[in-house]
């Protein structure tokens, strides 16, 4: 299979879309104010061509901001598209569709995956696409698109998930999870006073969340959103740590950018060697594919602040163009598999 991105800074879509032929399943990634135009106009660019797409920035060997981005993949693809609707309340009524979906695909874990733009209610939604791909083992990279919005096959939904099921004939896919933070000290809370449908953070051990970010960091309240960049919390997941950006402050609360629940174990992260980090993550993925067609990343928004800010954000594409033909966009969170994080990185790559 082949990748193609095109992209217009100036959100100009026919620019994005010359040079493209043939595709076999387009993603699209624009601006707040012409997406609705720009699903229309794919659509009719490229009829009963499975599509799906969200308000964002996206990404080659430089980031598109403002304007529309176009990510294809053709030469050796089968994909489906379709929505889950009602996520806010209820995804699983719409899971036929995903399962029929499968079935007409066909496939496996090791050459289908299915790729994801969730318009919010993210840990519900992954867990109910999930329990669906897990029977045939197929795993899932995705993220959260901005304003509420996504888009599946020439219509925009509100409240809803596009969802993409790709199969790659010519070889295999795998998908990976990028962390760059790890424990600080023996921090270790209990999580209470939450509000589930407003991701807020009421106490840890007991004590105001806020006072307690502030007591061990030493920040003022001002601070604390900025902070996070480098000092998130973590929830233990397993073997794995659920990274969870902090929002706002909220009173004596935090806002989160993930949902808390009461009872939940979480701990103090502080950032690692990011550049190393990104280097292992590239190694990986050389040794796991010695040829490779495609990789689709998702990097998260405070990621990009961060890696911008600190002038690693072009060498960083760079080292990820090196490994093919790489094109992503960024989110307001990430998704793998069941997991709904924040400040990662996931991506798949095709073989």
């Amino acid at each position: 299979m082949k990748q193609f991105f095109g992209m217009s800074q100036s959100g100009n879509l026919a620019e994005a879309l010359r040079g493209l032929r043939s595709p076999q399943f387009i993603m699209l990634f624009t601006n707040d104010s012409q997406f609705e135009e720009h699903v229309e106009a794919l659509e009719k660019s490229f009829p009963g061509v499975p599509s799906i797409g969200c308000v964002g920035m996206c990404y080659q060997s430089s980031v598109v901001e403002h304007g529309v981005g176009v990510v294809a993949f053709y030469d050796g693809v089968t994909a489906a598209a379709n929505l889950l609707e009602n996520v806010s309340a209820m995804p699983v009524k719409y899971i036929k569709r995903l399962e029929e979906d499968m079935k007409k695909i066909g496939g496996s874990g090791e050459d289908t995956v299915c790729i994801d733009l969730c318009s919010g209610n993210d840990a519900c939604v992954l867990t109910t696409i999930y329990t669906a791909l897990h029977k045939r083992g197929i795993s899932l990279v995705g993220g959260t698109g901005d304003q509420g919005r996504v888009s599946a096959n020439g219509r925009v939904c509100k409240d809803a998930v596009a969802y993409a099921l790709v199969r790659n004939h010519g070889g295999r896919v795998k998908t990976y999870k990028e962390n760059i933070y790890h424990q600080m000290g023996d921090y270790r809370f209990i999580a209470s006073n939450t509000d589930r449908s407003q991701y807020i953070l009421g106490s840890l051990n007991g004590r105001p969340a806020k006072d307690v970010y502030k007591s061990i960091l030493h920040v003022t309240d001002e601070e604390i959103t900025t902070r996070t960049f480098q000092n998130p919390f973590g929830k233990l997941n397993g073997d794995d740590t659920c990274i969870i950006s902090i929002k706002e402050v909220q009173g004596s609360a935090l806002a989160c950018f993930r949902q808390v629940n009461d009872s939940d174990v979480l701990i103090l992260l502080e950032l690692g060697d990011y550049e190393a980090i990104a280097q292992e993550t590239i190694a990986q993925i050389c040794r796991d594919f010695p040829r490779r067609s495609a990789i689709f990343s998702v990097n998260c928004l405070f990621r990009y602040k961060l890696f911008s800010e600190r002038g690693y954000m072009q060498p960083y594409l760079r080292q990820m163009e090196a490994l093919g033909s790489h094109a992503g966009f960024v989110g307001y969170g990430e998704h793998y598999n069941n997991r709904f994080v924040n400040q990662s990185m996931t991506c798949v790559v095709f073989e």
